[in-house]
């Protein structure tokens, strides 16, 4: 996560791997509560997702503010070179907005292979590019479009592995160099080290790490990669990447957000949370309290997409509509599969909750065998869950799981007479349970999944796992290459209320 203030209001970003639209921009009065209101990058031509592998894509953004215009910046991770080639696996990219909610310019890319850039302004208003290695400096010109000087390391970190994250902050003639270390797993820890010189060199703070989970029966664990923000009322926070372990260490809804007061001490050094790690019970910052309403029920009446949603990947807009069918969701079936990079119209939003229902009305009318629609717990091309409506000599209620790679069904109901059905998702931890409905209120189950730790960074056991779960529908023909309509009237989240 990214945060910066601007005047009452604060502003966060986070990543979005292979999602899109890509780069979410939340807006809270009280950083507590937030509101989804833009994306750094909407256009499909100024991001290709289409073959970037799962949890590739955009990585850890950063926000900013200076004169008027908002900054963003954030890593492109591409995909590993094929065998025989080397080429780089990363680029920077920029872009700005007079709008905290966009819409922004079309990236300025740099071809520097790094990853977590943040933005640093000094006193004397020259732009400086903070990125990895440890914090390396990169000088940039006025708008941040041209590189001024090579990007130069001036502080590795305290020595631990994947020293990333950086940010630079200045504060009573110090530069404050904050770094992300050991990993984005268990261990994960924040370090800080200063100097009076931007380039260095840099000590490292005595208190380090600042930020870091030492209880392994903590509800919050994985905690690290955070920025400091001050309040109008001149106190101290940090937001910090954690996630929560979801039976055993296994975190299913993937990365979260926490936030904890910091400290400043005698001599200058900050800690946060008084050194005690992440706080499972805290005191709000001493702010106006604003609670934005949040969308569970989608009915899909808008013109356009809620902002909660995400296509897996660029989505060809031709595949989906919410004008063609007003009050529906319209989905046509495309080529591929959800084991596929190229399966445009997979539609998604984060889970939550490591207890909620997912609920859809779908109207479908399948006639050529492989054409199916349904609801799917999506954790990637290799993991994930479907539950959906199938032409097979017939028209079916279908369960299949995807767990690293092989497909299995694990429940069927055929002879299904109806076009309109009800698609229900009952998840309680690690089991979730699918249902079918022609009414919304008598339920048929269709089968269950008693241990779901597959659908989680630390399960998934195939390729890089960033993303946690999502939750959404889908539709495709199997293969066959046909291109019907599949309607989803409606779509239900509900928080069971148990973290």
């Amino acid at each position: 996560p990214s945060v910066v203030r601007v005047g009452e209001d604060y502003y966060l970003v986070n990543s979005t791997f292979q999602y899109f639209p890509a780069i979410v921009i939340q807006h809270s009065k009280d950083l507590v509560h937030w509101e989804i209101i833009g994306h750094g990058i909407t256009e499909n031509e100024y991001l290709d997702l289409t073959d970037k592998e799962d949890s590739h894509g955009i990585w850890a953004p950063d926000i900013s503010y200076h004169n008027g215009l908002y900054y963003i910046f954030a890593p492109l991770r591409l995909n590993n070179s094929k065998a025989g080639e080397k080429t780089p696996l990363r680029q920077m990219l920029v872009m700005t907005s007079g709008k905290p909610e966009g819409p922004y310019s079309k990236p300025i890319t740099f071809n520097i292979d790094a990853i977590d850039p943040s933005h640093f302004i000094d006193d004397d208003g020259t732009h400086y590019m903070i990125s990895t290695p440890g914090i390396t400096i990169t000088k940039l010109n006025n708008d941040c479009t041209e590189i001024v000087d090579p990007p130069k390391t001036v502080w590795p970190g305290t020595g631990l592995r994947a020293a990333e994250g950086p940010h630079i902050f200045k504060k009573d003639g110090y530069y404050y160099a904050i770094l992300a270390e050991g990993g984005t797993g268990y261990g994960h820890q924040i370090s800080v080290g200063r100097s009076e010189n931007l380039y260095g060199p840099y000590e490292a703070s005595p208190y380090n790490p600042v930020m870091t989970q030492k209880d392994p029966a903590s509800p919050i664990q994985r905690a690290g990669h955070g920025k400091i923000v001050q309040t109008q009322n001149g106190d101290w926070w940090m937001m910090y990447l954690c996630g929560r372990p979801n039976g055993g260490n296994f975190t299913t809804v993937g990365r979260e957000t926490a936030l904890d007061p910091v400290q400043w001490t005698d001599d200058g050094w900050f800690t946060v949370n008084h050194l005690q790690g992440p706080s499972t019970i805290q005191t709000a910052p001493a702010l106006p309290t604003v609670i934005y309403e949040e969308l569970y029920f989608d009915d899909f009446d808008d013109e356009k997409l809620a902002l909660n949603w995400h296509f897996v990947r660029n989505p060809k807009n031709e595949l989906w509509s919410l004008e063609e069918r007003k009050g529906f969701l319209r989905m046509y079936t495309g080529d591929y599969d959800l084991n596929d990079l190229r399966a445009y119209n997979t539609l998604v939003r984060r889970e939550k909750d490591h207890a909620y229902t997912a609920t859809t009305k779908l109207e479908f009318n399948p006639s050529k065998n492989g054409e199916q629609a349904g609801l799917t717990c999506y954790y990637g091309i290799y993991n994930y869950i479907k539950l959906f409506m199938v032409h097979d000599n017939g028209w079916k209620i279908r369960l299949v799981e995807n767990r690293a790679g092989s497909q299995t069904c694990i429940g069927e109901r055929p002879n299904i007479n109806q076009s309109v059905v009800y698609l229900k998702v009952d998840v309680c931890k690690q089991e979730r349970r699918f249902y079918y409905s022609f009414d919304n209120k008598q339920w048929v189950l269709v089968g269950v999944v008693e241990d779901a730790r597959f659908l989680s960074d630390e399960g998934g056991q195939v390729g890089k796992r960033h993303t946690g779960t999502q939750v959404g529908i889908y539709a495709n023909n199997g293969g066959n290459k046909t291109k019907i309509a599949a309607d989803f009237d409606w779509f239900h989240y509900e928080s069971k209320g148990t973290n």
